[in-house]
């Protein structure tokens, strides 16, 4: 017989620095770097490259089909092994659903300090990106790991679209609203996780349900403007979609929904690094006078597998603001 492994014998968000998605690279430092790398003359068929930062590169293979294509991982965000391993693979696979496609076979990406965690937990974190998958009707086919000072999971990602009916940070144009089809608020209930052991239902369901019936409602309502809110927090995503589209954006603060017990983790200190970084990238181009410095953190706030930021009305999903023509701040928080 093998040996019996008490999964509650080990804090995962304890063996890592960060976790989730509020350990990327800032985003400026990260945009200053990938400048570098822009191609000189993408192909026709590039639909979608590395050039405003979307979600996912999107290559035309035919005139009805595009295969999309994402890579995404991080370190635990909670410390149940199959709990993080379904939360880092919806996650990846919400790269797909931002860009207006299906999922089809992903290849799971797996970090793991061997000296420290047993190889039975690392089994638990596939074990639940396996099932995300199955959820999500996406094939798993191996993968690649490597051994890690700290654990780290997620997937690569190939799904198709049609290229004639992509969601993009590009397209957006004034007088649209925008919907945010999640609650915010998960940096910070993850930062709190972390620091106290407690769990909180709420951030775990937001993080563990897929992107894939909001996307197909975006297409069918024939929007063409989207992204996901993950690292970057919501300002960070919607300054990128705004500034790709040539518009700046309307934010009512208030409007913006929080996940039950957000705003009393922050108020007790469990703001995460990453979500100060993101403010401190989006405030010069940011005009938020009479907003309390809580409120645009929380905006800010480092999402891990977040929603979808709709420029366009869906079913159920609140209208937070509105694109307007460019005006010299790109995002204005009222």
């Amino acid at each position: 017989m093998g040996r019996v492994i008490d999964p509650g014998a080990f804090r995962l968000t304890q063996f890592a620095r960060g976790g989730g998605c509020a350990c990327k690279i800032p985003p400026g430092e990260l945009e200053e770097t990938i400048g570098k790398l822009m191609p000189d003359a993408p192909g026709a068929d590039l639909m979608v490259g590395v050039e405003n930062g979307d979600d996912g590169a999107v290559v035309r293979l035919g005139p009805a089909t595009a295969v999309v294509v994402t890579a995404d991982f991080f370190t635990p965000v909670v410390d149940d092994a199959y709990t993080f391993g379904r939360i880092a693979a919806a996650n990846a696979l919400s790269d797909i659903y931002a860009m207006g496609g299906q999922p089809v076979v992903a290849l799971n990406l797996l970090g793991w300090p061997r000296d420290k965690l047993p190889a039975e937990l690392a089994a638990e974190v596939l074990r639940g990106g396996l099932d995300t998958a199955r959820e999500a009707r996406c094939y798993v086919a191996g993968g690649h790991s490597v051994d890690d000072p700290e654990p780290k999971y997620g997937m690569a990602v190939t799904g198709t679209a049609d290229p004639a009916a992509l969601l993009r940070i590009d397209s957006g144009r004034p007088g649209l609203p925008l919907s945010l089809t999640k609650p915010i608020g998960t940096g910070v209930l993850n930062a709190w996780h972390k620091a106290t052991g407690e769990v909180s239902p709420a951030a775990v369901e937001v993080m563990t349900t897929l992107n894939a019936s909001t996307s197909r409602q975006a297409l069918a309502a024939g929007i063409t403007c989207a992204t996901d809110v993950t690292g970057f927090g919501l300002l960070g995503h919607l300054f990128k979609l705004a500034r790709a589209s040539g518009v700046s954006a309307l934010v009512d603060h208030a409007a913006v929904p929080l996940i039950e017990g957000t705003r009393a983790a922050a108020r007790a200190g469990h703001m995460p690094g990453g979500s100060r970084r993101n403010l401190d990238w989006v405030l010069p181009h940011t005009l938020a006078d009479g907003v309390s410095e809580e409120d645009l953190l929380l905006l800010a706030d480092a999402q891990t597998s977040g929603g979808l930021l709709v420029a366009g009305e869906l079913p159920g999903a609140p209208v937070i603001g509105e694109l307007v023509p460019r005006r010299d701040s790109v995002l204005v928080i009222r």
